[in-house]
């Protein structure tokens, strides 16, 4: 049984694990929310940027498992299920830390891919359904038209058409109905680089705040050797 001041750490890392199981489920929300976002455009975005969200959902649900260990481990003072938290403990440390690097590190390159994915893919609106889809949601939802400006559309209609994505409130929608004046690009260039700021900022704040449940894990499990050591 521990005595004096690791008490105290007992119940303290209990209280950790319940705050644990709780940021994991917020991990594994704001990971979702990211990945579907991207989803929404997997014609524009790279493969490499969907790692980092997918790194937070599997970190959300391991979370439920590791907090399992560290309050049963606390509860009973069981030294072996203590340094099993730990341990999974730095895994995740590790898994989030590198989620939360791939964030800060991708959006540099948010720029140029979608310069060249969103400009390119222009031409086959007229013969590829996936692409049309996505121009369609992309400019529905982000209220623009065209990559740069709604005049972008000239060169795949030939003439002051444009997709009914761009005119809010008519469907014969052209260059001269008032269309969203705002070019794509901008747009979903701001709204990727800030989600990318968020799984930078969710991965590695969150990693630091675990490496506190490290450090009580490991004082409580050296206080159970020790009273084991003396019986």
């Amino acid at each position: 049984m521990v005595s004096g001041g690791m008490t105290c750490v007992k119940y303290l890392l209990f209280v950790f694990n319940l705050v644990f199981a709780i940021s994991g489920i917020a991990i594994l929300a704001i990971g979702a929310i990211i990945q579907d976002f991207y989803v929404n455009y997997s014609d524009f975005i790279h493969g490499k940027f969907f790692i980092g969200p997918i790194l937070l959902i599997v970190v959300g649900i391991i979370v439920f498992i590791v907090a399992f260990f560290g309050c049963c481990g606390a509860i009973k003072e069981n030294h072996c299920m203590i340094m099993t938290f730990a341990a999974l403990l730095l895994v995740i440390f590790g898994i989030e830390l590198a989620g939360g690097i791939t964030g800060y590190v991708l959006q540099d390159d948010v720029e140029e891919m979608l310069n060249k994915t969103v400009s390119g893919s222009m031409a086959s609106y007229t013969t590829n359904n996936e692409v049309k889809k996505t121009w369609d949601i992309m400019q529905h939802d982000l209220h623009c038209c065209g990559a740069n400006d709604p005049r972008d559309w000239v060169n795949v209609f030939h003439n002051d058409s444009l997709p009914e994505t761009c005119c809010p409130h008519d469907p014969a929608c052209t260059i001269l109905t008032n269309p969203y004046q705002q070019g794509c690009v901008s747009i979903l260039r701001n709204e990727v680089q800030n989600y990318a700021l968020l799984l930078g900022g969710v991965g590695i704040g969150v990693a630091c705040i675990q490496l506190i449940g490290v450090i009580f894990a490991c004082c409580l499990a050296k206080s159970i050797r020790k009273e084991y050591e003396t019986v």
